[in-house]
């Protein structure tokens, strides 16, 4: 555990008594936050959620768990949780996302091609599949493969036992595998590319 990572519980806990320590908090994840709320809703309200996360924390530090060493869990779980208000504009996104035609890549850049192609042509199967998933799912697969938490930090950001978490992850490859092999897509490192890519 380094001093940045002990540091955070430390910060939060004594911003009850200096409200201001909170800032270090601020400063350090927002950028996490605000690039994983950005992602599944769209930049357009990114900023306005992210902010409300913070807010949303900063009222909630009291009860913060101070043994957890490291504050983005708990903030990306307070952000998911927001955007649970939003599933229905990041479902539209996703599908919308699906729809649009990706530009092939130019003769002159061969390096990768071919894996960029295959990420290119299964990323609106792949989006597709993500705006199935339900919103438990979802939230398990984008806070592992967007926020790349573990599955410990999942458990903690959604206030869930880490089987649970195993669970939604398992239940939600197994949808997907089905989803991309059912439209002539082989889930493979393509998947795992296109998962990682900004929409």
């Amino acid at each position: 555990m380094d001093d940045a990572a002990e540091s955070d519980a430390r910060i939060i806990v004594a911003s009850a008594s200096n409200p201001q320590l909170f800032a270090l908090i601020f400063e350090r994840h927002y950028d996490a936050v605000f690039s994983y709320v950005g992602r599944r809703v769209g930049q357009e309200i990114a900023d306005e959620l992210a902010a409300e996360t913070f807010l949303v924390a900063f009222r909630a530090r009291q009860r913060y768990d101070g043994t957890r060493p490291i504050a983005r869990p708990w903030l990306l779980g307070i952000a998911t949780n927001l955007l649970r208000h939003h599933q229905r504009t990041e479902v539209r996104r996703f599908r919308a996302y699906a729809r649009l035609e990706r530009p092939e890549p130019s003769a002159g850049d061969l390096e990768g091609a071919d894996a960029r192609l295959d990420a290119a042509r299964a990323r609106p199967h792949l989006l597709r599949a993500l705006a199935d998933l339900s919103r438990e799912e979802r939230d398990a697969v984008l806070l592992l493969a967007w926020a790349d938490l573990s599955y410990e930090e999942i458990a903690n950001a959604l206030g869930i036992p880490i089987g649970t978490v195993r669970s939604r992850l398992h239940r939600a490859r197994v949808r997907m595998r089905e989803r991309l092999a059912a439209s002539g897509q082989y889930p493979s490192e393509v998947a795992k590319e296109v998962v990682h890519t900004d929409g």
